[in-house]
């Protein structure tokens, strides 16, 4: 799954094709959302953490998908009568893996740990694990997880992926923002989209690829965007990639401010600055693809509800469907999310 893969291969589709996947994997987003979202608008009365204590564990809560999902566990456990312990970690790995450690001598009934870094965090999801403690997570695939409740990444990644070639073409220069390939998510659609440019050789991602940062993202993303824009004159830029949508605002805003209004960016998760963009004249957002993070929090504490009731053949993964945000749906996205 974290394999790399190769950036360009021979052409084996017609952006034509191309063009007609993209509107068929659209429009399935579209249905999946709206089922997804009257399914949990009907609350299951029969679920219950009375008397339960749930670790809530988060890398961080200054991104809007991080706090969402947290606010919705939080809330969660509290609408069924459990009591929740939180823990945040402010962006700070040293932090995580403290408070995950703390995580077994506070005991609770179980622990649902929300992103992180796998190779930093998953040793100590096995000691927790290991000491009988149930360990369920956000946006983790761990083998330590009884369930990861999660958006489906690889549609995310190939629509999003599939919707930018469309924009520009089928051909064009692209940067890439992949400053994160140890976070699971992040992986899979920095993949995603290497494994659609396969069939788009004259696709090419400028090299070297740059690195968004934790803290300052925007910041950073502007100023690495400014760099290059005086670098590469009009034409030289079709698009601009990220694996979540930070860096992608601070892109958009260097494009702003530069007056670029032939590149066009893409990103994931719906964050509202970088929905709001997309509202402009000559608005340099092309696509976002919106998570559904209340869902996503809420989905994962209902989860842990079912299995601490008994229900032990739960899924590894449980996926929570995404929508693909332009300027022309804008207003359904924000509507079936709840905006």
């Amino acid at each position: 799954m974290n394999t790399k893969h190769t950036p360009h291969a021979r052409q084996t589709r017609r952006p034509r094709r191309s063009t007609r996947v993209l509107r068929t994997i659209a429009a399935a987003f579209a249905v999946a959302l709206g089922v997804a979202s009257a399914a949990h608008a009907a609350d299951d009365d029969t679920l219950s953490l009375k008397g339960k204590r749930i670790a809530i564990s988060v890398t961080g809560t200054d991104h809007y998908f991080d706090l969402k999902a947290y606010q919705a566990q939080v809330a969660e456990v509290k609408r069924l009568g459990g009591t929740p312990i939180t823990l945040d970690a402010g962006r700070i790995d040293k932090n995580l893996v403290s408070q995950l450690q703390t995580v077994i001598t506070q005991k609770p009934d179980a622990v649902i740990q929300t992103l992180g870094t796998l190779s930093v965090i998953d040793p100590s999801l096995k000691r927790i694990r290991d000491a009988g403690i149930p360990v369920f997570t956000v946006d983790v695939p761990s083998q330590n997880s009884i369930n990861n409740t999660t958006s489906d990444n690889w549609s995310i990644g190939s629509s999003l992926a599939l919707k930018l070639v469309q924009s520009i073409g089928g051909k064009g220069n692209i940067l890439v923002f992949n400053g994160f390939y140890g976070v699971p998510v992040c992986a899979i659609r920095y993949d995603e989209l290497k494994q659609v440019l396969k069939s788009y050789p004259n696709v090419k991602i400028i090299e070297p690829e740059l690195r968004d940062v934790i803290p300052n993202t925007v910041q950073d993303a502007y100023a690495q965007t400014t760099a290059l824009l005086n670098k590469y004159p009009k034409g030289s830029i079709a698009a601009i990639w990220s694996a979540w949508d930070i860096p992608q605002l601070g892109a958009s805003k260097a494009l702003i401010a530069a007056g670029r209004t032939e590149i066009k960016t893409f990103g994931v998760d719906g964050t509202p600055e970088v929905l709001d963009l997309l509202k402009v004249d000559n608005s340099p957002v092309g696509a976002v693809a919106a998570q559904q993070p209340a869902v996503i929090g809420k989905t994962a504490v209902d989860n842990v509800a079912r299995y601490l009731a008994g229900a032990h053949d739960l899924p590894s993964d449980t996926f929570v469907p995404a929508l693909l945000a332009t300027s022309s749906n804008l207003d359904e996205v924000k509507k079936l999310r709840g905006d």
